[in-house]
């Protein structure tokens, strides 16, 4: 038997008629009779009782039929399972984020690539974007996201928002309500921060001559979570809110506005164009863009988108995939 034939013969009996079977199938008639008598020479039955007006299914012929809608329902539920799979990514990405954005992105993005990709297995890495640039050109990371990126070969990047960065004190300090703090009196304070080539210390550095000012670190630690407990323990800090959004939500950090000058730094999604499995890299850069946004959006990543909304996480986004080979 040929799903071709038992689809004829089914078409047949539901219409009652080898001339309106023909019609519907735009197949000739003689040809539909003949695949009916193969049929019936198969299965040894007469499948179909002739009259004037047509034909009606035989007992034999209306078991046939109860059959053979449920071969092709079968048929057609593994045609778009199969077509599922091919228009579903599927590999292993190497996701790289930085300390100061990992905290707040992993568990929404993790939830979200587990809904929408589950044949996406993502690898987390966790790093400063120093080391996630190099791991970047030499293909170890396959999408990350980054500050203040540099324009390499082997990368393709969408910038994504500006960050400012802020004053960040202990609940209980003496500037605690203050609605801003210019960047020198920000200078002054026992500041920790990351030690160079942290992006973060570079751009403090930047700013700080912008603004004509020194700046004396009294503690350099490259941990965020020891940057944590020496701001609560009575220093200072200046760090995008982003990344400390649990303990100023729970009131023991305040987050402080910068002005003359206020720092900030540019957030890039970046694609590795040495990535094993290009599809399923571009849909987590799809779903990274759309996850930063969501949280931007909902009041919870304080920042400015710098472009229109790409794609949906859905979809290959066209601004990486032409630039791809």
């Amino acid at each position: 038997m040929e799903l071709r034939q038992l689809r004829y013969f089914l078409q047949i009996a539901d219409s009652g008629s080898f001339s309106r079977a023909a019609e519907v199938l735009s197949v000739a008639q003689p040809s539909l009779s003949q695949h009916v008598r193969s049929l019936e020479d198969e299965l040894g039955v007469n499948l179909l009782a002739r009259h004037p007006r047509g034909v009606t299914a035989t007992e034999q012929g209306r078991l046939l039929c109860d059959h053979v809608r449920l071969i092709l329902r079968e048929v057609e539920r593994s045609r778009e399972a199969l077509q599922a799979a091919a228009d579903s990514p599927s590999g292993v990405v190497v996701l790289g984020l930085p300390t100061s954005a990992c905290r707040g992105l992993a568990v929404p993005l993790i939830r979200a690539a587990a809904a929408r990709y589950p044949r996406i297995a993502i690898h987390l890495v966790e790093a400063m974007t120093g080391s996630l640039d190099e791991w970047m050109q030499t293909g170890k990371v396959d999408v990350a996201l980054l500050y203040d990126r540099k324009a390499f070969e082997n990368i393709v990047a969408n910038d994504v928002m500006v960050e400012e960065l802020r004053l960040i004190l202990p609940a209980g300090h003496q500037l605690a309500g203050s609605r801003a703090v210019t960047y020198r009196q920000a200078l002054a304070l026992p500041l920790v921060l990351p030690q160079r080539p942290h992006v973060i210390r570079e751009v403090v550095e930047t700013f700080a001559a912008r603004a004509d000012a020194e700046l004396t670190v009294a503690i350099n630690c490259d941990s965020l979570q020891a940057i944590v407990a020496l701001v609560l323990d009575g220093n200072a800090t200046i760090y995008p809110s982003f990344a400390l959004r649990d303990e100023i939500d729970r009131g023991n950090l305040v987050a402080i506005p910068l002005v003359d000058p206020t720092p900030t730094w540019r957030l890039s999604i970046v694609l590795s164009r040495k990535a094993a499995d290009g599809r399923a890299s571009m849909a987590v850069a799809a779903l990274l863009d759309e996850v930063a946004r969501s949280l931007v959006a909902g009041g919870q990543w304080e920042a400015q988108l710098r472009r229109a909304p790409g794609p949906a996480a859905a979809d290959i986004p066209s601004s990486l995939s032409k630039e791809l080979p």
